[in-house]
């Protein structure tokens, strides 16, 4: 490898990629430029932070900054933001409060990340509007909701006007939206909740978590109108209305709500300024176009995490899958890579679990029936309710599964769980079979482990498989 390897972006793919290079070159110069003061956080842990179960933002970093630089030995230099990548001159601009300066590279990895999309409606600037992505719009909004528990830090690196809100000293909300009944959206209308908060959960669509199919969806929805949120589905919202710059109501095309504040959760949008200001090449889906190892069309540029393309390992297609694990894992084959032993960034199958309230949520692979078909598959699916432990062992509750397998091959092609509890460790074994491209059969003559505490003696994800191959004989 090169003398200098320089990263831009200090979270998840950028430190990976920095910390593995470094250790397996120790001779190499690594320099990560990071625009904020935060590095290596866990973003996804910020409904919790909201709903008060973690008690400081501090909790939510993974490794505190000094760490990398006294024990890793990595040059890591918070509050620079690189405004230019000059891959002829091979060299970047980086802007500090000083003014700006020059750095050369030998190889480079852009792990800039995604921002939260906001719908493209009028008012969405408004104050009291929140899209959850960075630590600090996590403050602001536990901030706008929660009486003022913590006052923001100073010292604690950039921020926007949008994250720390001009009017926090008159918010008392009583009323809340969550627009986007996806994961993070789902998951602050249980913190909104917690803290004795009115709330509606807007989205465009005829049910919440799409991706997880109409039977998983509806019960996750009488969960949620149950507990005590205001669904209004096929409803798009189509403009906010504020009083003195501060938002006051949700308007849609059948009803109006007024409320205090509005969680945005409508999907991550890559960052992309600086690959496309280098003339870096983007793929069809808009992030920064990769080849298996991570390299741009640039030479010795690489992209990593939520700034670049997955691979969808089902249908070979490029996909947007902004999840910490994925690019977590596509940094550290970035940094072997660059220290010389190449290493595959690796594909996804989009395995995903969540928390409704009471509930377990989960997915991997393709269950949908017309995703299936387009992937090239002729799908066949089986719907079992099963129970998560022995049926004599206190304290089980029902699971639903929903399976899918190509009938032609046989494969297992993936499946969507819901239950109390045990998804969270059922949906690895899907994951696992999804990605080695196993057969029902095979599936079904899996070795899992059994105890009465933890599951019946015929596991739902077995007793899917056993339904599964019938239909295929």
């Amino acid at each position: 490898m090169g003398d200098q390897f320089l990263v831009v972006g200090g979270d998840a793919a950028g430190m990976s990629a920095a910390s593995k290079a470094k250790r397996d070159a120790p001779e190499t110069d690594v320099i990560v430029f990071e625009r904020s003061n935060w590095v290596s956080f866990g973003a996804c842990g910020l409904p919790y932070y909201v709903k008060g179960e973690i008690a400081k933002l501090e909790d939510l970093v993974v490794m505190e900054p000094r760490r990398f630089v006294e024990e890793r030995g990595i040059d890591l230099r918070r509050n620079h933001e690189v405004t230019a990548v000059d891959p002829d001159a091979r060299e970047v601009t980086v802007e500090t409060d000083d003014g700006h300066y020059r750095e050369s590279y030998d190889e480079l990895l852009l792990a800039t990340g995604g921002q939260a999309r906001l719908p493209d409606v009028p008012g969405v600037d408004l104050d009291g509007i929140f899209p959850i992505r960075s630590l600090e719009a996590g403050r602001a909004l536990r901030n706008y909701v929660a009486h003022h528990e913590e006052r923001p830090a100073r010292g604690i690196g950039s921020t926007s006007a949008r994250e720390l809100r001009s009017h926090l000293d008159e918010a008392d909300p009583e009323v809340v939206a969550v627009v986007g009944a996806n994961k993070i959206g789902i998951e602050l209308a249980e913190a909104f909740l917690a803290r004795d908060l009115e709330v509606h959960l807007f989205d465009s669509g005829p049910r919440v978590l799409r991706s997880f199919g109409a039977d998983i969806a509806e019960m996750v929805e009488d969960h949620l109108a149950e507990g005590g949120v205001e669904l209004h589905l096929d409803s798009p919202v189509e403009r906010f209305r504020g009083s003195d710059g501060t938002i006051t109501m949700v308007e849609t095309a059948d009803d109006r709500v007024a409320v205090d504040a509005v969680a945005v959760d409508v999907g991550v949008d890559p960052e992309v300024e600086l690959a496309e200001d280098a003339s870096i090449e983007l793929g069809p889906t808009g992030a920064v176009a990769t080849d298996e190892y991570g390299r741009t069309s640039a030479p010795d540029v690489f992209a990593a995490g939520d700034c670049a393309e997955k691979r969808e390992l089902l249908t070979g297609d490029p996909i947007l899958w902004p999840f910490a694990l994925a690019a977590n894992r596509a940094g550290r084959a970035v940094g072997r890579t660059v220290a010389g032993q190449p290493a595959a960034v690796g594909g996804v199958v989009r395995t995903l679990v969540m928390k409704a309230f009471d509930l377990q949520v989960a997915r991997s692979g393709i269950v949908d029936h017309d995703e299936a078909r387009a992937a090239g598959f002729d799908p066949v699916s089986a719907l079992i309710t099963s129970i998560t432990r022995a049926h004599y062992y206190p304290g089980w509750s029902r699971m639903v599964v929903h399976a899918t397998a190509d009938a032609e091959s046989g494969r297992f092609l993936g499946a969507n769980m819901v239950a109390e509890e045990g998804t969270a460790h059922r949906i690895n074994s899907v994951a696992t079979a999804v990605t080695a491209g196993m057969t029902v059969d095979e599936v079904g003559a899996l070795d899992f482990g059994y105890a009465p505490p933890f599951g019946p003696v015929w596991d739902p994800v077995l007793g899917v498989s056993k339904v599964l191959e019938a239909k295929l004989e």
